[in-house]
């Protein structure tokens, strides 16, 4: 599907050619209607369950045609804003969760990582191999015009008239039998070198340099692929090591998972694969429960590790920096900082934290951890990457990443961002080669921005914090009213389509079916709910004065602003009308009225996304496509549930209720 939507924007690109001579334009209308055909005739719901593997493939076409060949011309695009002198650092890195991720993900073993890891590096071999041997065989520069440099001649392994070209055909061939990524960028610097001696200084700058920016981005590795567990994990394998008795399926892939980790890193480096996050830290027992089993897993040889504490309910937001001055205490946290110039990273969950405490209320408190941990890491002389968990979906973190950059906490970037991109958005965002690099370009201008040193400015929220107090709990407190009613678990799983969900192929990920659930009701409740009732208790005009001095305020609602454009009203009435409890459906839709009102009123528009048309008008060509869905979905929902249906008309109906979940989030885009 990737590789086809591709296709379709070459023959548009060339449609839109006004040079294009009427021959080729019939050739790239054919064969636009060819793809088209094919994307109609190809099955919307896979026969079999999705596996690791699958995804990992999936991802591949992301590398293939879009990343690989667009990190140089994003790192070119920094160097020439910078004077064009080749000075720009490859600041690009791509990590990966998938094949690596097995927080209630069984499907995903030590076997898969491993796996994972062979095809990324296959890829990135076959890349880096083509491109070598593209520019190598460019590079026809006599000896004469271009004489080599001694460092060069020396490694020749004869003598040739035309050396540069030998020598990177050379490198080609070793490419093939897989050295290190490290070696490779080392003669290819050799040659950039000898190339500039020799007064050959376009040549030593283009094509060569753009090889040179996509070894030190991708390696031989692609991404570096990241491991994450749930704590409790870890705490059982340990108690069944200590007790010496059975141990069980999921103690024993502990234990092979960090003897992979330490097979690859022999194998690509030790960039490759060395990072493990732990879900729910709640201390730091948690980060040293890894480094143990890491000990008990050893054969010899022990892998790298930086241990990644992740921070996700509010209790443990608020305890972060408690748990990290215990983390710093830590014998082989010492030893990593020793070695790789006191850096450290800490993991923030968005998803979670947004579903336990509502959006406004989880911005807040991811803030002050943000800063929190800012402040603690000057005082311990650490080098902090905080690793910001975001989803796709509006109420796990979601929206535009760059403005999301502007908005953190002073001094918590410092030329360093780590985000998660999620599923949908991954194929939105970089299907296609030109969408990716802007925004790339959006989120590194956003950084650089972000770090530029301002002592002179203070952080905003400091002259808004009894502002945040005043909405903070009136928020919560509405939020924790609506997930706390008495029989909610059974009304939502009424009104959602969440029990019926559950039989798609779609990980069981906490706060995924649950964003995913509302999104498919039109509600999108997740990125608004309780933020009308947070307003409505400050002045507005001091609301109205955080919207234009505080940018994380600002994100906040204009993310919820656009939640709310992508809520149908009369839709989830329907929706909600299943459930057979009113109090609840009132209390839902009032809040929704609440928001809608003083969301407008702060933000000063008449209207939704007022300032924002071609978000709006994106919204307002899909909705009629997407309501006839919503409505055929209902239909499909109530045979299911019939316990009059047929069992032929229940798989007809089935069938319908997976094509409308698709195609309600491919409407909606940004809903998981």
């Amino acid at each position: 599907m990737v590789t086809a939507i591709r296709r379709v924007g070459e023959q548009l690109e060339r449609l839109d050619d006004p040079r294009i001579a009427d021959t080729e334009r019939g050739d790239a209308e054919r064969r636009l209607i060819e793809e088209i055909d094919s994307l109609w005739r190809t099955a919307q719901i896979r026969a079999v369950h999705v596996q690791p593997l699958d995804e990992v493939r999936s991802f591949m076409a992301v590398f293939d045609e879009t990343l690989f060949r667009m990190a140089p011309e994003l790192v070119r695009s920094l160097d020439v804003a910078l004077g064009g002198t080749n000075t720009a650092p490859a600041f690009l890195r791509i990590g990966s969760w998938i094949g690596g991720d097995r927080d209630g993900n069984p499907a995903v073993t030590a076997q898969v990582t491993a796996e994972t890891m062979a095809i990324q590096a296959e890829h990135a071999l076959l890349a880096l191999e083509a491109v070598t041997d593209r520019v190598g065989r460019s590079l026809t520069l006599d000896i004469e015009t271009t004489p080599p440099s001694r460092a060069l001649r020396r490694r020749i392994a004869e003598p040739a008239t035309e050396p540069h070209r030998q020598f990177l055909m050379q490198v080609a061939r070793r490419i093939r039998a897989t050295r290190s990524a490290t070696d490779l960028i080392a003669d290819l610097r050799t040659v950039r070198a000898s190339l500039a001696a020799a007064g050959a200084s376009r040549l030593a700058s283009g094509e060569l340099q753009h090889l040179i920016w996509q070894a030190e981005t991708f390696g031989f590795h692609l991404a570096e692929l990241e491991v994450r567990q749930h704590s409790t994990v870890h705490e059982r394998a340990l108690n069944e090591i200590r007790a010496r008795g059975r141990r069980s399926d999921t103690t024993r892939d502990v234990l092979d998972t960090l003897r992979v980790m330490a097979s690859l890193q022999q194998r690509f480096g030790p960039n490759s694969c060395r990072r493990y996050v732990v879900s729910f830290t709640r201390g730091a027992q948690d980060v040293a429960a890894v480094y143990e089993l890491a000990r008990h897993a050893s054969r010899g040889k022990l892998p790298v590790l930086d241990v990644v504490p992740l921070f996700e309910t509010l209790d443990d937001l608020s305890r972060a920096t408690q748990v990290m001055d215990e983390v710093l205490s830590l014998e082989p946290v010492r030893r990593r900082l020793a070695a790789n110039h006191r850096r450290i990273e800490v993991m923030l969950g968005y998803s979670d934290s947004a579903k336990e405490m509502g959006p406004l209320s989880a911005t807040l408190a991811l803030h002050d951890a943000q800063a929190a941990l800012t402040a603690w890491a000057k005082r311990n002389r650490v080098r902090l990457t905080l690793f910001h968990g975001r989803g796709g979906a509006l109420g796990r973190g979601g929206g535009p990443a760059n403005r999301a950059v502007r908005a953190q906490a002073p001094g918590s970037v410092d030329g360093h961002f780590k985000v998660t991109e999620q599923g949908e958005v991954i194929f939105a965002r970089y299907g296609n080669r030109a969408i990716a690099r802007r925004h790339l370009e959006q989120v590194t201008s956003a950084v650089l921005e972000a770090s530029v040193p301002r002592p002179s400015r203070s952080d905003p929220a400091r002259g808004f914090g009894e502002l945040a107090a005043t909405i903070d709990a009136p928020s919560r407190e509405a939020y924790n009213a609506l997930v706390g009613a008495p029989g909610f678990e059974t009304w939502f799983l009424k009104v959602s389509p969440i029990e019926e969900l559950g039989r798609l192929r779609i990980e069981d990920l906490r706060a995924i079916p649950w964003v995913f659930a509302w999104s498919q009701m039109r509600l999108n409740l997740p990125g608004w709910y309780g933020i009308g009732s947070g307003l409505c208790a400050a002045p507005l005009h001091e609301l109205q004065r955080a919207y234009a001095e505080w940018p994380l305020f600002n994100a906040m609602l204009d993310n919820a602003e656009m939640s709310l454009a992508k809520t149908d009203r009369s839709i989830a009435e329907r929706y909600l009308a299943l459930g057979g409890r009113p109090d609840l459906t009132a209390m839902v839709l009032g809040e929704y009225d609440l928001t809608m009102a003083w969301v407008l009123a702060v933000t000063g528009h008449r209207r939704l996304l007022e300032d924002r048309r071609v978000l709006s008008w994106a919204i307002e060509l899909r909705n009629p496509y997407v309501d006839a869905l919503s409505h055929l979905q209902l239909r499909a929902l109530r045979a299911m549930r019939d316990r009059k249906t047929s069992r032929a008309d229940r798989v007809r109906a089935e069938h319908v209720f997976q094509l409308t979940v698709n195609g309600i989030a491919a409407g909606l885009q940004n809903t998981g």
